[in-house]
């Protein structure tokens, strides 16, 4: 009891340094995830004073965003997207693609090599689903009705796409060491297991809806679960297997209340999934990656608001096109996954990896206070979200 009661102590002082942090954050206008990175920084081994244990961070980060992406393929539902909005079938895609060619374009020409040129690509394409969530949600926004529910459907459909391409890319990249081929088949094997998941889990948890102590275990367990046997056997990132897990689940009658009891513990570790990003930000190595931080930033501007404004305007969405574009204009959770991926595979240096880490922050900030400045008036107060 004696040995684990400073990293008890520690977890405890870095979940309320976090809320104050939180707090702040929301106080001057920001989301509270910029105050979550910013006690990480305070907590790394590259700040002077105290350091956070980074393995037992760590580990209830990497829980925190499997959760967070479980959570995530669970709130999709593909039917309702295409009854309220059509087009975003057409613009979600295309932008995913376009945004992670022009990442991938500009990435080769600063000498990366074709892999890693299209894991960055793919990073820069994917928004937070977390943050947008925040955005549609929170008590300051200036969004209508539609121009949420064109963010919400735009981020999914890109966490979709994005799954697809990902799984080409780490087979490419041999996961865990293997051949491209055995890798590949590794992720086929996996996506038959989650069907036949898609299959078993709905019918436990609706038998379980009266018992709701083993209906919240059986939903924890089986997104950590799926996604632990994804990373094992399978060579599949545990954050793309979670993903997957939920997806199996989200057209389920069970779905909705999965979701929302599992939101308590997803807030929770998300908070430290957030933590231990600042615990990685390198100032010195930051120093040497400026240039890529210009890079990354430039294509978010370009490649990535600027393509989703005008999709957003040629698909006729029935919303803001202006407000979708800088809503979008961010990277956040999936994006860290992939750089990690490619930092574990020696496709990413490090200080490219601190400049990816410092977009995640830095694109949240400004993308979730010009989102509001681009609108109208601002709608009713209600309560914002945990995590951001």
């Amino acid at each position: 009891m004696e040995l684990t009661a400073p990293i008890i102590a520690e977890l405890g002082g870095l979940l309320l340094a976090a809320a104050a942090a939180g707090w702040v954050a929301r106080r001057i206008g920001l989301p509270a995830v910029i105050g979550y990175l910013a006690v990480g920084v305070a907590v790394s081994p590259f700040t002077p004073g105290f350091v956070a244990h980074r393995e037992q961070l760590r580990v209830l980060a990497d829980i925190g965003v499997i959760l967070l992406l479980f959570e995530v393929g669970i709130e999709i539902d593909l039917m309702r997207l295409r009854r309220e909005q059509r087009g975003l079938f057409l613009a979600a895609p295309l932008q995913t693609v376009l945004t992670t060619a022009i990442g991938a374009g500009a990435a080769l020409l600063a000498g990366m090599t074709a892999v890693g040129a299209v894991l960055i690509g793919l990073s820069l394409a994917l928004s937070s689903t977390v943050v947008i969530v925040n955005i549609t949600r929170s008590g300051r926004r200036t969004t209508d009705r539609g121009t949420e529910h064109a963010l919400l459907g735009w981020s999914v459909l890109q966490d979709l796409t994005g799954v697809l391409i990902a799984a080409g890319v780490i087979a490419a990249l041999g996961a865990a060491s293997r051949p491209p081929l055995v890798a590949l088949a590794g992720i086929g094997v996996f996506v038959a297991l989650a069907v036949a998941t898609a299959w078993i889990l709905p019918r436990i948890l609706h038998a379980l809806r009266s018992e709701r102590d083993l209906f919240l275990i059986v939903s924890v367990a089986s997104g950590l679960a799926i996604a632990g046997v994804g990373a094992v056997a399978f060579g599949v990132p545990m954050a793309l297997a979670a993903f997957v897990a939920g997806l199996t689940i989200s057209e389920s009658h069970a779905a909705d209340e999965a979701r929302r009891r599992l939101l308590p513990f997803r807030d929770v570790f998300a908070v430290l999934f957030f933590v231990s990003i600042g615990t990685l930000i390198d100032p010195d190595e930051l120093g040497s990656g400026l240039g890529w931080l210009v890079l990354l930033i430039s294509v978010l501007l370009v490649g990535k608001l600027l393509v989703a404004y005008l999709l957003a305007r040629v698909t006729r969405l029935a919303a803001r096109p202006l407000q979708v574009a800088v809503g979008l204009a961010q990277v956040g959770e999936f994006s860290f996954v992939l750089a990690s991926v490619g930092l574990a595979a020696g496709v990413v240096d490090r200080p490219l990896y601190v400049a990816m880490l410092t977009a995640v922050a830095a694109s949240i900030a400004v993308s979730t206070v010009a989102v509001r400045l681009v609108g109208a008036r601002p709608v009713a107060d209600q309560p914002e979200t945990a995590i951001a």
